[in-house]
């Protein structure tokens, strides 16, 4: 006997569109699940405030599109291209990006809580007074961000290039650094008691800064080029 009550089956993937804001309403009132796009164009389309919980979007286009304010949690991102889109305010818990080149991008105020980006480019992005509650960042570029007064305590950051990138009141205390940069970024009371920073790029590291760095473990070789840098020589 056939269960009239069970789960709707998964919408078919909407594929090669390019998309109006009135179009996407409709999609969305209609869905009776999350919806899959694949190869979709979306540049410079105003989303705002809508809400695409639970949505997959995989080599699709986003470039100097606006989603402020929308509810994307539980969202999947791969390989999108989303350079100058705008997610301000926009609710992204449990989000995960995959491979996705997000270069000056805006998250600011977004909720990131639980948010997972692998493999991605942030470079330039903006994660001012961002809710970051167990974000996860993975293998990805963060050259010139914003990421003022975040959190990276007790985390593994695996190859995670900081370079140029703001840090000023970052907490790093207790964090691992697998790979990665730090180099040339802005340290502003910035907290690294406890990090292991052995595996990180520590270049253009100014003696004010070195301060900052007590309590923190680094390696002989960086050591030797730190002082080096600041015309200490070790014979």
């Amino acid at each position: 006997m056939t269960d009239t009550a069970s789960t709707p089956a998964p919408a078919a993937a909407i594929v090669g569109q390019t998309l109006t804001r009135l179009e996407m309403q409709a999609l969305i009132a209609s869905a009776p699940t999350p919806l899959v796009f694949e190869a979709c164009d979306f540049e410079g389309l105003d989303l705002s405030q809508l809400d695409m919980q639970g949505f997959e979007f995989v080599s699709c286009s986003w470039i100097e599109a606006s989603l402020y304010a929308s509810v994307l949690s539980g969202s999947v991102w791969r390989g999108c291209r989303g350079r100058q889109a705008d997610f301000e305010a926009a609710q992204l818990q449990d989000a995960r990006f995959d491979s996705c080149d997000l270069n000056n991008t805006n998250w600011r105020r977004a909720r990131l809580s639980s948010a997972h980006f692998k493999a991605s480019k942030l470079t330039g992005a903006n994660f001012e007074e961002v809710a970051h509650f167990g974000l996860v960042l993975e293998d990805s570029l963060l050259i010139g961000a914003n990421l003022r007064g975040m959190s990276f305590r007790k985390m593994q950051l695996q190859q995670l290039d900081f370079s140029d990138a703001d840090l000023a009141g970052c907490d790093f205390r207790d964090a691992v650094f697998v790979g990665g940069s730090l180099r040339d970024a802005l340290f502003k009371l910035t907290r690294f008691e406890g990090a292991d920073l052995r595996e990180a790029d520590l270049g253009g590291l100014k003696l004010e800064d070195a301060r900052l760095f007590r309590g923190a473990t680094i390696s002989l070789n960086q050591a030797a080029g730190l002082l080096g840098e600041m015309g200490i020589r070790v014979a």
